[in-house]
């Protein structure tokens, strides 16, 4: 028998659970352990850090050189922070902004960002940070257009004017103030982010401040409108503090007072992970978080590893995709292994499931290179519980595992047709979508659980202190034409976890057909294996004869592990048209989103059942 695997240490706040079961066979399950006391408001820890350590690095960024490339990192203290915040926050109440009338910020995760968000905190002014893509790549405008017609904002930061014009002239009226980093918008006046934080505070603005408590707003997050337009949840500051306190009990680590966090971060701040998550524990925690301008593409992987082969975290956080190029490039790259293994004390991942060939290879470099593993961090959460839901209990976890709930948070497990949904409440979790009380009412049940869609099973049936797996989301489930339940979250893992590293996202197919199917989104590495010119075509690179025989293989072994017609790929396609952000098929985050893939492409999906779709790989 092999010894069980080292890892470095962690300690896990929450190991054991009440689970209690009813007639009905709804189940509800919570931790053991009760939820601590949490900050008033978030605005305190700003303070006390800006008093206790004012010149510690709250956040950095590359400074960005005329060329486009990155330089040295420009740092700003809790000090700086603290100042900033006073002083764009009285700025704010100078213009009477309020929840009514917020501000919007239409931009990347940036200091002048942080700054205005920290503004807001302070002045107890909501912020939304909207999705940069709806500006920038977006062609029609619609979601930035309903963001502001949801929230009637009174001011908008964007970043660049010149990059950003377009979009603000389609969708601002002429009594929304435009704010920039950097230009003007052409027939509009335009004020300078360096002139709102030269705004002189007065004793308003501390009063402003505290005045706000634990019901203020803090900021709206909106939905990624995978079914509908975009919601705005709302964030409190009882939510967020809540939040920060349960992510504290239920990963210790984050509150070790000799060990402040250090993030290398490039996570989206208008999503709730990056946004609230990370910039709300290096605020909690006194920590410092780098902006990482890189992402998990083969054009900005590059600027990730450059970060994370001079800075050094403490913990890191990354989607499925990031993870699989970063355990690819330690492989050969010393330098990152180094660097990022140097102090860190946890991987956590979230987004959508890591293939366990990636989570094998993270691992096996991480022996190879200190004789440890480090743990591998993953649970549950969404934007309307602040995200942090459920975590897991112990080390020894495969892909899929969720865990526990977090300290304070109460599960309901409830059974629905061959699966089980789970359901939240606690006081993590937000109060309701931002004008709109008809998606409020329906998202709650009769006993104010908040109904998340996602469905959940047992690691070990019996045992449920070790906690709950992820097993798909109950609307993305169906029947075959046979009657047959095909459950997608597990099959899509399958799927992708076969066909790594050439596999981003599989879309599963066959509602109400007699066989399912999948359409596959391929990775930039499919490139290499087609053996044709970097500039080909990607419909000529989908079409390579190696690329073919590849996925025919994949076919091939998906079938052979198949034990019926519910988990057998009987065909298969490879997606040359990305996914839409326009359409809805794809957040910034990059997860798919299968309901919208599905709609658009009908007609495709009609062609590959009858099988009359070019290049279909059937197992043979």
């Amino acid at each position: 028998m092999s010894a069980s695997p080292r890892y470095r240490p962690m300690a896990f706040g929450v190991t054991e659970a009440d689970l209690r079961h009813t007639d009905d066979g709804t189940a509800y399950l919570k931790a053991t352990v009760p939820l601590q006391a949490w900050p008033h408001r978030l605005t305190d820890r700003l303070v006390y850090w800006a008093r206790v350590a004012p010149d510690r690095t709250f956040m950095a960024r590359r400074e960005r050189l005329p060329d486009g490339s990155t330089g040295d990192w420009v740092h700003l203290s809790y000090a700086q922070a603290l100042d900033a915040a006073r002083r764009i926050g009285q700025g704010l109440i100078d213009r009477g902004l309020s929840a009514e009338r917020p501000v919007l910020i239409a931009s990347e995760n940036d200091l002048e960002h942080a700054q205005i968000a920290l503004g807001c905190l302070y002045a107890g002014i909501p912020w939304a940070p909207a999705s940069p893509a709806y500006s920038l790549v977006s062609q029609d405008y619609d979601k930035l257009r309903h963001l502001v017609n949801t929230l009637t904002p009174g001011l908008v930061y964007a970043a660049d004017a010149p990059r950003y014009e377009r979009a603000l002239l389609a969708t601002l009226g002429d009594d929304v103030e435009i704010v920039t980093g950097s230009g003007t918008v052409p027939g509009r006046a335009t004020t300078s982010f360096a002139t709102l934080r030269a705004t002189e505070p007065t004793p308003a603005i501390d009063a402003a401040m505290q005045a706000t408590g634990p019901e203020t707003i803090v900021k709206f997050l909106f939905t990624s409108g995978s079914t509908k337009l975009p919601k705005a949840v709302i964030n409190t500051h009882r939510m967020w503090c809540a939040n920060q306190r349960q992510m504290a009990q239920s990963m210790p680590l984050l509150a070790d007072p000799d060990v402040p966090p250090v993030l290398v971060d490039w996570l989206p701040w208008n999503h709730t992970f990056g946004g609230n998550h990370n910039v709300g524990l290096t605020l909690m925690h006194g920590g410092t978080l780098y902006i990482d301008d890189g992402k998990p593409t083969p054009a900005l992987i590059g600027e990730t590893l450059r970060n994370l082969r001079e800075i050094a975290p403490t913990v890191y956080f990354n989607v499925p995709t990031g993870f699989e190029a970063i355990a690819n490039a330690m492989k050969t790259d010393t330098l990152l292994r180094d660097t990022l293994l140097s102090r860190v004390r946890m991987f956590f991942y979230a987004g959508a499931a890591l293939a366990q060939p990636v989570w094998d290879t993270l691992h096996a470099v991480q022996e190879q290179a200190i004789g440890e593993r480090v743990v591998m961090g993953t649970g549950l959460g969404m934007t309307e519980s602040g995200p942090f839901g459920i975590f897991i209990t112990r080390p020894e976890v495969k892909s899929g595992d969720l865990g526990l709930p977090a300290p304070g948070l109460e599960l309901k497990l409830v059974p629905s047709g061959d699966k089980v949904e789970v359901r939240y409440r606690g006081p993590n979790i937000t109060p309701g979508y931002w004008r709109s009380p008809d998606a409020t009412a329906e998202a709650y049940d009769d006993e104010g659980f908040f109904c998340t869609g996602d469905a959940v099973s047992w690691i070990e049936p019996g045992n449920p202190h070790l906690g709950l797996r992820f097993d798909g989301r109950i609307a993305e489930d169906f029947k075959l034409a046979t009657g047959t339940f095909v459950s997608v979250g597990p099959l899509r893992a399958k799927i992708i976890a076969a066909g790594a590293p050439f596999v981003q996202d599989a879309v599963i197919t066959g509602l109400n057909e007699k066989e399912v199917g999948a359409m596959l989104f391929t990775t930039g590495a499919v490139r290499g294996l087609a053996g044709l010119p970097a500039d080909a075509p990607m419909a000529e690179v989908l079409t390579a004869p190696k690329v073919l025989a590849h996925f025919q293989q994949v076919v091939n072994d998906l079938a052979a592990q198949a034990t019926g017609s519910a988990n057998r790929v009987a065909r298969l396609i490879l997606l040359a048209e990305p996914p839409s952000i326009d359409k809805g098929e794809v957040t910034d985050k990059g997860s798919i989103n299968q309901r919208a893939v599905l709609k658009h492409r009908a007609e495709l999906v009609a062609a590959l059942h009858a099988g009359t779709a070019p290049n279909t790989l059937k197992p043979q």
